[in-house]
């Protein structure tokens, strides 16, 4: 198969699709492997490391997409890219439908085979593609919330660990899922105070059990975060409901019972966030602030980190890469039933009842 690692042109975004660890594998597997000019710079990896696994490298984005019969990228198509995607042509990446109609309705035109990595599931119900991101973007969120929390970026000016003699910042979680439990155990490691919140009692007894006794759980309910969050300094949403939006836990009349200064990190933004005052933001911008409290909304946290990132996400994506170059799109996912669920839209039809529903297309 003839496989294409398009540079990522989504702002600030210095991730690329594979790492050359990766594409080794496929061009030991006698495919074909174009990568675009300077692709991997961002994440540490130069054109003469492809060229040493056997990658042919493209100058432009344009040549790769033509010459390739699967496109292996990290996040999803923008605009620009929607007149290169062929019929017919696999993509394989993160999409988020649910959180853009009008890529939606684009890749439905291009009569494309959109694979998602953030809907492929295994036999346990757990996302393998979407879990090292998740863990990147939880544990970045309590770095980038310590930060934001100084006063010079308008935040409380508050030391999350604290000091001898002065109480540690406290820190309210969302979600006790990947990103929940990330969260807590780097907020719990820098000496935060540590609430997390979730429906799921299981999730939480496991929580209970295995991060430190200062990590506080606590079952969730409309009641509960507006009590608590008249109290936390950094609050961080990690709620994911696999391939549909976000619920909206935080509403934009709670802002007003927070303290100036109080941080918000939203991690789900990517599926339309789980605060209703979010609106995706860049690296290069990354916050703005409504009744005093600075949101963090970044729609692509893991793309600051991209060395890490990169070699994470190949970890995972790439014996599912393998499957589809060896066997063809079909045939992998009918014998697959992890990467059959990540089918989104095949061939201009909507096969993920979740985009079905959060359009009304059906």
């Amino acid at each position: 198969m003839k496989i294409g690692i398009p540079k990522e042109i989504k702002n600030n975004e210095s991730r690329v699709g594979m790492t050359p660890a990766g594409v080794f594998e496929l061009t030991k597997k006698n495919h074909t492997v174009y990568v675009q000019s300077s692709a991997g710079e961002g994440s540490g990896f130069f054109d003469k490391n492809y060229l040493e696994v056997g990658a042919i490298i493209l100058p432009t984005i344009e040549e790769v997409y033509s010459e390739s019969e699967m496109i292996v990228k990290v996040k999803e198509p923008i605009a620009e890219e929607y007149s290169l995607i062929k019929k017919n042509q696999i993509v394989f990446t993160y999409f988020h439908f649910a959180s853009s109609e009008a890529l939606t309705k684009a890749m439905i035109k291009s009569k494309s085979i959109c694979i998602a990595y953030e809907t492929v599931e295994d036999e346990e119900g757990t996302l393998p593609l979407l879990t090292p991101m998740s863990e990147v973007a939880g544990r970045m969120a309590i770095q980038q919330g310590a930060k934001y929390l100084e006063k010079p970026v308008k935040g409380r000016g508050i030391l999350l660990g604290g000091v001898p003699g002065v109480t540690p910042g406290k820190v309210l979680i969302l979600g006790a899922g990947v990103v929940g439990v990330q969260a807590a155990k780097m907020a719990a490691g820098l000496g935060a105070h540590v609430t997390i919140m979730d429906i799921n009692m299981k999730r939480l007894r496991y929580v209970n059990d295995v991060l430190p006794n200062h990590v506080i759980t606590a079952f969730s309910s409309e009641y509960s975060i507006r009590q608590l969050i008249k109290t936390h300094d950094l609050i961080v949403g990690g709620v994911l409901v696999k391939g549909g939006k976000a619920p909206k836990l935080i509403t934009k009349d709670m802002l007003k019972e927070m303290r100036p200064g109080t941080v918000v990190v939203d991690v789900a933004v990517d599926q339309g966030g789980c605060f209703e005052t979010t609106k995706p933001t860049t690296h290069q911008d990354p916050t703005y602030i409504i009744d005093d409290v600075v949101h963090y909304c970044v729609a692509n946290m893991p793309g600051a980190v991209p060395y890490t990132s990169t070699i994470a996400l190949t970890n995972v994506t790439l014996p599912y890469i393998l499957k589809l170059a060896n066997l063809g799109w079909e045939k992998a996912c009918k014998l697959d039933k992890s990467l059959n669920k990540g089918l989104n839209i095949v061939k201009g039809e909507v096969v993920y009842k979740e985009i079905n529903e959060a359009f009304n297309l059906n």
